[in-house]
């Protein structure tokens, strides 16, 4: 079970590469080269990057503020 599951991330990570570098064709650039040669470790690095950004949530608020003020602004924008 774990082999597929390296496997699986094996080939997102090739993916999500060829996929960057055909993007950087089409914009005339070179694509990710940024980590390493190639940008070979460049999916690594964003998956890195993903995992050690901090989730946090203010607990000093109000939460019905938190939620209700988008949904009202939201609808102030659509009647203007």
């Amino acid at each position: 079970m774990l082999v597929y599951y390296v496997m699986a991330l094996g080939a997102v990570a090739f993916i999500t590469l060829v996929e960057r570098k055909l993007l950087g064709l089409s914009h005339i650039r070179m694509g990710p080269n940024k980590v390493s040669a190639s940008g070979i470790l460049q999916p690594l690095a964003d998956g890195v990057k993903l995992l050690i950004k901090q989730f946090f949530f203010v607990l000093s608020t109000q939460i019905i503020l938190f939620y209700l003020m988008p949904v009202l602004l939201f609808t102030v924008f659509l009647l203007t």
